[in-house]
């Protein structure tokens, strides 16, 4: 192992996030040879295969597994030390690793290049995932910065709320709830629902309130693609229950049609989210200030109109 290089133990930390060479060689931007032979050479060093490879599937060996907890914690004591020189340099420069929800990615990107604009000098790294995969990204510090709705109770965290996030019930054009004005809760009862699927923020939304007015939903289709669900309920196969913030273009172009249930919107919030034990670099610091400073007035420039929400009505979430 003396000879393993800390570029060897990214590829391979890399691999075994993806479980796919060609995967992590587009994220890494390395061709695939290039990461097979990183990862060869590391598996010289330590003598044992760390990838099972049968075709296209690739799953870790038992030494992949133990080398990849090890390898993750050398990587992130390389990234503790680079972000204290940083500090110590006072630069805002440096890689900065930002996780979100899928949710997120129809708002934050554009917010990002907000934000770019003023810190050139940072290199931006984007991870998608549900609220559960971010909470083990967090808890392995592979994170800098988490954007999410419902914070983790499982980890110390700081969870700081900076935009009001609501959930609106929608149907296809022409449902006959769209004619009804603003249904009870109960009027769902009967139709077929497409959901999020568990482990997902917008489920647990759902399920929450739903549960407080004792509607058991009929869930018909499970999917984990906000695009996806939209294209069902157009096609009409269903209702479901969305972030507003996933629903701008169909809703301007009138493919969608928002269900004013009593008692909706339902609010949560935006969090911006870092471990306690993480000291955030002046790059996560710089990113943290400018969430928590534009990120409300941003998505009520974009969002607000199609709801008769309150501006600045944040709500935190505990649950």
């Amino acid at each position: 192992m003396r000879n393993a290089t800390f570029r060897q133990l990214r590829v391979f930390s890399e691999v075994a996030r993806h479980l796919s060479f060609a995967k992590a060689a587009e994220a890494l931007h390395l061709s695939p040879p290039a990461v097979t032979m990183q990862v060869k050479e590391l598996e010289g060093h330590i003598g044992l295969p760390l990838f099972d490879r049968q075709g296209r599937k690739v799953t870790l060996t038992t030494a992949g597994e133990y080398m990849l907890v090890h390898a993750r914690k050398m990587l992130a004591t390389l990234k503790d030390a680079e972000d204290a020189a940083a500090r110590l340099k006072r630069l805002e420069v440096g890689q900065l690793t930002i996780g979100m929800v899928s949710t997120a990615k129809y708002f934050l990107p554009r917010l990002l290049a907000e934000f770019r604009r003023d810190h050139a000098g940072i290199d931006i790294r984007l991870a998608v995932g549900n609220r559960e995969q971010l909470v083990r990204m967090l808890h392995a510090n592979e994170l800098d910065i988490a954007i999410m709705g419902r914070p983790p109770k499982e980890l110390a965290t700081r969870a700081e709320p900076f935009a009001a996030h609501p959930h609106v019930f929608v149907a296809p054009v022409g449902h006959p709830l769209e004619a009804v004005g603003h249904p009870a809760v109960h009027s769902l009862v009967g139709y077929p629902f497409i959901a999020r699927e568990s482990g997902s923020g917008t489920r647990a939304a759902m399920e929450e309130f739903l549960s407080r007015a004792q509607v058991q939903p009929r869930i018909q289709m499970e999917m984990a693609s906000n695009e996806t669900i939209k294209q069902a309920v157009m096609a009409g196969l269903g209702l479901s229950f969305l972030s507003l913030h996933t629903l701008g273009l169909e809703l301007d172009n009138g493919l969608i049609r928002i269900v004013h249930v009593e008692g909706t919107p339902v609010v949560r919030a935006w969090n911006c989210v870092h471990t306690l034990s993480k000291l955030l670099s002046p790059a996560a610091e710089a990113f943290r200030y400018f969430v928590l400073e534009r990120g409300e007035s941003f998505l009520a420039e974009q969002f607000a109109r199609h709801l008769p929400l309150q501006a600045g009505r944040v709500v935190a979430e505990t649950s």
